[in-house]
């Protein structure tokens, strides 16, 4: 037994020194999949489509904002000058959810039937209301009832302004129902352009739908080029905060910011307020990458684009490095934020 101990200690020490060799490289393994943790997929984004609002601000624009919100939605609102005007608060309210504003005319006449200086006058003057109301000045402009000449289009374009029309007609201003509200959007291919109206509630109603297919096809909701009239990816501007309430009836805020872009990615940096724990679900836009995150737990979807974050006690603040793999406008869209 005395011989045999030196021999078997020497063993002992050896197993004891691979056994933690090898945990050691299995933590560092740990450490880098979690810094790291890259989608193991993503589906790419076909193309865009223009969603549009037309005849706003309406007594129901902030119904509407919530609903664009929630479902992670940014679209172009062509509203009236008159509106503008006697509802500032609605029109400002659009911008600060993130959305396009655009002209559709002072009070929605029929605008083939003026003389050019009547046209001249009455796009000039919701223009001027738009950019006093919202800081913005449009560069898009669509003709009530879509009646439209050479005339008109010229007076546009000397207001600094392309005519967009639309691809697909939704019918919610003829009493469409959400089904076939519903149906009509599912037309929509990459790049075209559907007309829907602010203040109607089957149009509130069935844009949870559109998302839904417009998803399952990898179309993105975009902006409208007012180079080309076509939708494109958005213009790359942060999405402003998005607030959802969760079903327990509490209330979260997600704040966004991109502190540092680089030629082949950016910081994303977000601060949640009104809960203390949390879950913010990020869609990020294909071939986009997320390559490492900070201060949260981070699981993804099937598609590899939508990201779930759940705070994981290091505060209300995490983060995320995106790299853009050739796409370098577009920026994370905050779906939702809820408590718990």
């Amino acid at each position: 037994m005395s011989r045999l101990f030196p021999r078997t200690a020497l063993w002992s020490r050896r197993l004891r020194a691979a056994l933690a060799v090898l945990a050691t490289a299995v933590a560092m393994c740990g450490v880098a999949l979690a810094a790291t943790s890259t989608p193991s997929s993503a589906a790419a984004c076909n193309g865009y489509v223009g969603l549009t609002f037309d005849d706003g601000p309406t007594g129901s624009t902030s119904a509407l904002l919530n609903v664009l919100r929630a479902n992670g939605v940014r679209a172009t609102m062509f509203n009236v000058g008159q509106n503008v005007q006697n509802n500032r608060s609605a029109a400002q309210a659009q911008v600060a959810a993130g959305m396009w504003v655009a002209n559709h005319s002072w009070n929605h006449a029929h605008m083939t039937s003026m003389s050019q200086a009547q046209m001249q006058s009455d796009l000039s003057q919701t223009s001027s209301a738009i950019q006093s109301a919202t800081g913005s000045r449009p560069v898009l402009f669509r003709p009530p009832y879509g009646e439209t000449n050479s005339t008109l289009q010229s007076v546009a374009s000397s207001l600094g302004m392309r005519q967009v029309l639309w691809d697909v007609d939704s019918q919610d201003w003829n009493g469409a129902s959400v089904s076939q509200i519903v149906a009509n959007a599912s037309r929509l291919q990459a790049g075209q352009v559907i007309l829907m109206h602010d203040g109607i509630q089957n149009t509130r109603d069935a844009i949870p739908q559109i998302m839904a297919n417009l998803t399952s096809r990898n179309l993105c909701p975009g902006m409208i080029s007012p180079s080309t009239g076509r939708a494109v990816a958005p213009d790359g501007t942060t999405p402003p905060p998005t607030t959802t309430p969760p079903p327990s009836g509490g209330t979260c805020t997600a704040t966004a910011t991109t502190p540092n872009v680089w030629g082949d990615r950016y910081n994303t940096s977000v601060t949640v307020s009104g809960a203390s724990t949390w879950t913010v679900v990020v869609a990020i836009t294909s071939p986009q990458r997320v390559t490492t995150i900070w201060n949260g737990t981070a699981t993804w979807d099937s598609s590899g684009t939508v990201m779930t974050m759940r705070s994981n006690g290091s505060g209300n603040t995490f983060g995320f490095t995106t790299m853009t793999n050739g796409n370098s406008s577009a920026r994370p869209q905050f779906r939702s934020c809820t408590s718990g």
